[in-house]
């Protein structure tokens, strides 16, 4: 009769094989994914840092709006550039902490562990990531947006002097569109699978 073995079985033979050596050098090797750790708490420290960043700015806008619409600090020129600039200029730092964050949190459950609690909780799934193809398509939508409202913000900072700056300013527009288009397309037919 022929003896059949579980894979659990044959792992267990084959740990039982093994030579203390290479047992003690295979533990210290999986030790070492421990180092991740730094990235995802100096990303976390980086993406909290950004927030706390964006925010300050969103609250001197705020003081700006407050200042201008009161009289207290005098009417800016360019009121309304100002402020949208600003104001863009935080929500650029806000998706940056937002890469940091699911940078972080995809290296956690990559190399560490799942995150119990967040298998518990209802809210978003953003954060849950369950390969590096996941945590590499999800890095590339938020910083193709960071991306997309870095050009905003430099499109309205910009003077354009002739109708050809103004095609080049067209022409671009369209291919952020249709690489928006396409990006959610692909995203569409993952879904459909």
């Amino acid at each position: 009769m022929k003896e059949t073995h579980t894979e659990k079985e044959h792992l267990e033979m084959d740990i039982q094989n093994q030579s203390a050596i290479e047992t003690a050098f295979e533990n210290l090797l999986w030790s070492t994914r421990f180092f991740v750790l730094l990235a995802v708490i100096f990303s976390m420290v980086g993406g909290i840092a950004l927030f706390v960043v964006a925010s300050v700015d969103v609250t001197h806008v705020a003081q700006i709006v407050y200042g201008n619409y009161f009289g207290h600090g005098g009417h800016v020129k360019d009121f309304h550039e100002v402020i949208v600039t600003e104001l863009i200029g935080a929500i650029d730092l806000y998706l940056i902490a937002i890469v940091l964050f699911i940078f972080g949190f995809g290296l956690y459950e990559l190399f560490i562990s799942q995150i119990d609690i967040a298998k518990r909780s209802t809210a978003s799934k953003i954060l849950e990531i369950r390969s590096l193809d996941e945590l590499k398509d999800k890095l590339a939508k938020v910083i193709i947006m960071v991306l997309i409202v870095g050009f905003f913000k430099r499109a309205m900072n910009t003077t354009y002097s002739g109708p050809q700056e103004m095609l080049y300013l067209s022409g671009s527009i369209l291919g952020l569109a249709l690489a928006f288009y396409f990006m959610h397309k692909g995203h569409g037919s993952e879904g459909s699978h």
